[in-house]
């Protein structure tokens, strides 16, 4: 039995028709006409027969009941993330670069699926590993079931596992090659074509504390940048490619400085790679006069873009920032969110050393407002006394001596 809609004249009417089979054949015939349909829809007419209906069906009466807000969830389970990192991890071939690396290897459950579950558990809810598995509850992923936490723990050390000597080439000074770095490598040669390079790598670090009793291997006292020297830390760099496509991660000793790093990087992106020549860009505050000299030998042949200290360096505080000549507009003010940011650039040459100066508008006020805020704060200090202000570096580079240990605002 059905409804179906019948046209008669203008006008099209709802009936209800059920089927039956005489002498083998299928015959149909009207048992009831609800109406006009155009009728019936605009009265609610329809909604309310349909409604009525469904209190005598169960599954319909389910779903009347979640669409009034009925309904009690018991349990959600997520199947967008997994569904759409799936494709995603597909595409970069990881499935096969792991079995490939795995043969030979015995493991009782699946290391791939392990690593898929971190990674993905690091794209949409960061933390640790147990969190990671108490994630797996909450989201469909195939084959993720039957993995538990020491899975996860396990799967970590496989990847940080070092390799044999013999394949020990290439290794920075700080950390032995492993398991990661052939991964790395496999993705990167998966992609790669006849004319590969890196016209531009960027390369930066940053620095993971640990809680409790971890870092037992790699964690070191050294300069925080999460402001907990308090922690034993590493220290992580990475590297993107001119696409902005993660090339490799590096993961050394907590009291690694980032001034040592960038030469191991230069000649192990090369070795790795097998790149000839490359361009790399970081920031200036792995910047020194060795480091460039190195860059600069015959046998590296790399061009480099580094981020210059406007204080320190007298070159760029007299000559290239009071340089007078003309700044070039390469994005206007940001008339809508999504717009970049305001950006004017000019270039200046000094001897044979070129620099680009790099001016934002909306960046400049708000330097120009906290530089207020902090000149305001540190004059009411002043009334109260100056004793605190020299180990104050917000304040210190603000302030001037005058005699007897005393201290003045720096006007200048």
């Amino acid at each position: 039995m059905f409804v179906r809609a019948k046209k008669s004249g203008a006008y099209r009417y709802l009936q209800v028709v059920p089927n039956e089979r005489v002498d083998g054949k299928v015959r149909q015939q009207v048992i009831a006409t609800l109406g006009r349909l155009d009728v019936l829809q605009e009265t609610g007419q329809l909604d309310a027969l349909i409604a009525s209906c469904g209190r005598f069906a169960q599954q319909v009466a389910v779903l009347d009941a979640h669409r009034r807000g009925q309904t009690a969830a018991v349990d959600t389970i997520k199947i967008g993330p997994s569904l759409v990192f799936e494709r995603l991890w597909k595409d970069l071939g990881l499935p096969e670069i792991l079995q490939d690396l795995l043969k030979g290897r015995r493991f009782e459950f699946s290391i791939e699926r392990a690593i898929f579950l971190t990674v993905l558990h690091r794209l949409f809810s960061p933390g640790s590993g147990r969190a990671a598995e108490v994630l797996r509850t909450g989201y469909a992923i195939s084959g993720a079931n039957q993995l538990e936490l020491h899975h996860l723990y396990r799967t970590m050390g496989w990847l940080g596992e070092p390799l044999p000597g013999d394949q020990q080439a290439g290794a920075t000074p700080f950390a032995a090659r492993c398991a990661k770095d052939l991964t790395e490598e496999a993705m990167f040669a998966r992609r790669r074509d006849l004319f590969s390079s890196l016209d531009l790598a960027f390369f930066d670090t940053t620095s993971i504390y640990f809680e409790g009793q971890g870092g037992q291997g790699i964690g070191r006292y050294g300069k925080s940048k999460d402001h907990r020297p308090d922690r034993k830390q590493m220290v992580v760099g990475a590297v993107l490619d001119n696409a902005g496509r993660p090339m490799c991660c590096e993961l050394w000793p907590g009291n690694t400085a980032d001034v040592a790093t960038l030469i191991p990087i230069v000649d192990r992106l090369r070795s790795r790679f097998s790149i000839g020549r490359m361009c790399i860009v970081v920031d200036r505050g792995m910047i020194s006069k060795k480091t460039i000299e190195a860059l600069q030998a015959v046998h590296r042949d790399t061009r480099y873009i580094l981020g210059a200290r406007l204080r320190a360096v007298k070159e760029v505080r007299e000559r290239v920032v009071a340089d007078p000549g003309p700044f070039t507009e390469i994005y206007g003010p940001m008339m809508r969110n999504e717009d970049p940011s305001p950006l004017k650039v000019k270039e200046v040459r000094v001897e044979d050393r070129r620099y680009i100066v790099c001016h934002n508008e909306d960046q400049a006020r708000k330097d120009c407002a906290d530089r207020a805020a902090v000149l305001a704060a540190l004059g009411e200090q002043l009334k109260r006394g100056d004793k605190s202000l020299i180990g104050n570096k917000g304040y210190r580079k603000y302030v001037k001596s005058v005699k007897a240990q005393r201290f003045e605002i720096d006007e200048q």
